[in-house]
């Protein structure tokens, strides 16, 4: 294989495109009905080195004495690119469209209908306040009733900010003035306000009355738009990484248009993704414990705005069941209701898939409406909901061997199935074999704490070998370490395989989708029982498998995962021939004043953490002996490393220290360091230099 060769077949599997997110619109027409489905595609471009965003629009026909049976699916039309957008959104009755846009160093909302542009306010020169969020984490661009307002966050105008006593607000007058922000992937992000635009005046203001210990976000407009609802996340006495961290202290708040603010939630809690029904009546959200797992099952709570009671609609789930429901692991998309606001529509993680789920609010039943429990062969391995609006559901499947493909079906009734379709086959499906390992701990690994606990992975191997009955395998550990990799399109994974390669994604204890239960033995264990899991689920794919070669054994992995791969090498380092790691913790005990989730370094070695928390010499030696610094001293295999020079989560230096371990030592080890990139090293030439560097380096020492 050349570079040319390894190239070519990165941008065939990586240039495949991803519906991103989905709208619906219908009309009545006489005897029939018409569903309109928006979606919005991203791509990876590797000539530009960027993602491009397109949309693509589809006509559905149903009969208007049966709506919910559809008829008809029209062609699509052309696809027609996006270009410059940072936020878009549809008003709830008349299909306008806002976007925000950037342009010539401005940033503009523009408001669209079917006859073109109806306004246009250049935002940057009203000079109210700083630039537009367009994160997941605090962004939104919500829509009033009336349609005569919209809400977005954006950074608060260093200007206008006020003078403080601690001098927090005083970055604005003196640039020398040390101004915190929110960490990994959200940098530059310190002080949000939450903005309303006036359509008819063409004004924005900053909406007042937000309690000034708390950084807004994710806000929405309250039944009869007089009042805004927002998560706050509390960035008293300083400002945590929130990047993939569902712990952080937050609250639900309710302020109106004059500045009066409420709290609607618990204290000390974690809470994100406020959801109002389309009757007005109950708001829903997904509340967390705060510290401990950076990420966790989360709950699903329900507020009555009239008699503002919570109660829990789900509950944590703390140890599922063989094939039941296994709690909730993800944000809530923007619209999950259905019409008549009684269910309530989300994807989540359970074992080593991604499955749809439905919740009633009378019984509070869950039901899976994906095809992945029944006994079928399971064609997709990972159903993740856009959008469900009008009852109409909108979703991405894909499984290691089928990139993601847009299907549409209605809610059903009470003991129906649904009635899926297919809107959009993907471009090609590779001839890949994959299979799902259910691993059980032997006796000796088990955790007397959670005892019992199992853990799986996805085998992903080609259909026929290139040259040889005997595969090569590629171990691929996912980081968090309370993530997972579910039976979906990863285009590293399909890359490799394309290749000849064979890849074993593991879900080790500590994984999202196996309950509390699994998140929770993993902590005060890192290093050992995660580092054992891995080593299991290799061994039971060897023995299960005779097509793989045992000889010819390489692990990659990112953030945690490459802390595993490294630990593997290193507590194994007559098994492995190659390894390949991102960004990974190498030394946890010099890491420990350099990340922006400190937390997490003190939780997962099994200490309370503390905002006013010092280093003891406990704490850093505990720290030390779970690292893989610590067994460097016997890795014999060569090592590729792979750094982002902007990295808040885990410092590049942590790999420059094992770099000088293994160069003083004369080993094999080769550094990539990408100056320009962060903690996920997510640009597209930074990904694709990754894959080829990665295939070269597996291709040279297996």
């Amino acid at each position: 294989m050349d570079p040319g060769q390894i190239t070519g077949v990165y941008g065939e599997v990586s240039g495949l495109p991803t519906p991103v997110s989905a709208h619906v619109s219908e009309e009545q027409l006489p005897e029939i009905r018409i569903y309109t489905v928006a979606a919005e595609w991203s791509q990876r471009d590797l000539v530009r080195g960027s993602r491009l965003h397109y949309s693509q629009q589809w006509t559905l026909i149903t009969d208007s004495n049966d709506n919910k049976t559809i008829r008809t699916v029209l062609p699509p039309g052309p696809c027609a690119p996006l270009s410059g957008e940072l936020l878009s959104g549809l008003s709830p009755i008349r299909g306008l469209r806002a976007v925000v846009r950037e342009t010539g160093g401005h940033q503009l909302l523009e408001i669209w209908d079917r006859h073109g542009l109806r306004k246009c306010i250049n935002l940057t020169a009203l000079n109210k306040h700083g630039r537009v969020y367009d994160d997941t984490q605090f962004g939104c661009l919500s829509w009033s009733e009336c349609e005569n307002k919209l809400l977005y966050v954006a950074e608060r105008s260093k200007k206008t900010s006020p003078e403080t006593h601690d001098g927090e607000f005083a970055c604005g007058k003196d640039r020398s003035v040390y101004c915190e922000d929110w960490g990994e992937a959200l940098t530059n992000k310190s002080f949000p306000v939450i903005c309303v635009v006036n359509l008819h005046r063409g004004s924005v203001s900053v909406l007042q009355g937000v309690p000034p210990d708390v950084s807004p976000g994710q806000a929405l407009w309250a039944p009869r738009s007089q009042s805004v609802v927002f998560v706050g996340w509390y960035h008293e006495p300083f400002r945590l990484g929130l990047k993939f961290c569902s712990n952080r202290r937050s609250a639900l708040f309710k302020v109106d248009l004059n500045g009066n603010c409420e709290c609607l939630s618990g204290d000390n809690l974690s809470v994100s993704c406020p959801r109002l029904s389309p009757d007005g009546s109950t708001l829903i959200y997904l509340q967390g414990r705060v510290f401990g797992p950076h990420n966790q099952c989360l709950s699903l709570q329900q507020l009555d705005l009239k008699s503002r009671k919570t109660s829990t609609l789900l509950d944590v789930v703390n140890r599922p069941q063989t094939g039941e429901f296994a709690g909730v692991y993800e944000a809530l998309p923007s619209c999950c209701w259905s019409a008549d606001s009684q269910r309530v529509v989300f994807s989540s993680a359970r074992r080593n898939w991604k499955d749809l789920f439905m919740v009633d609010r009378r019984s509070n039943k869950v039901t899976s409406l994906s095809d992945s429990l029944s006994d079928l062969p399971k064609l997709y391995g990972s159903w993740k909901l856009l959008t469900v609006q009008r009852d109409l559901m909108v979703v991405c499947c894909s499984s290691p061997n089928t990139p993601p493909t847009l299907r549409v079906g209605f809610l059903p009734l009470a003991g129906e199935t649904v009635t899926w379709r297919t809107l959009q086959q993907p471009v090609m499906t590779f001839d890949f074999h994959w299979t799902v390992l259910d691993v059980t701990p032997p006796a000796e690994e088990d955790n007397p704490h959670y005892s019992g606990l199992g853990f799986g992975a996805v085998l992903v191997k080609p259909s026929r070998p290139l040259l040889e009955a005997s595969i090569p395998l590629v171990v691929f550990i996912h980081g968090g370490p309370h993530s997972q990799f579910p039976a979906e399109w990863n285009c590293t994974t399909a890359g490799l395989v394309k290749l000849g390669f064979a890849v074993l994604m593991v879900n080790y204890r500590g994984s999202t989708g196996f309950g509390q239960d699994s998140i929770l033995s993993l902590i005060g264990q890192i290093g050992s029982q995660d580092v054992k899991d891995v080593q299991r689920a290799v061994l039971s794919a060897l023995r299960t498998d005779t097509t793989l070669d045992p000889k010819r054994l390489a692990v990659i992995g990112g953030s945690h995962g490459g802390f595993l791969a490294c630990h593997l090498v290193g507590q194994y380092p007559e098994f492995y021939r190659a390894c390949a790691a991102r960004n990974p913790v190498i030394n946890a005990a010099t890491l420990l004043g350099t990340s922006d989730i400190v937390d997490w370094r003190y939780t997962s070695v099994g200490f309370q953490y503390s905002y006013e928390q010092i280093p003891t010499a406990e704490a850093m030696a505990a720290l030390l002996e779970k690292s893989p610094i610590t067994h460097a001293a016997q890795i014999k295999a060569p090592v590729l490393l792979m750094l982002g020079g902007r990295d808040r989560r885990v410092s590049p230096h942590q790999g420059l220290e094992l770099y000088k371990a293994l160069k003083s030592r004369a080993l094999p080890v080769r550094l990539l360091w990408f100056p320009e990139d962060g903690h996920s090293l997510s640009r597209v030439d930074t990904q694709a230099d990754c894959f080829l560097n990665t295939v070269l380096w597996l291709q040279q020492h297996l």
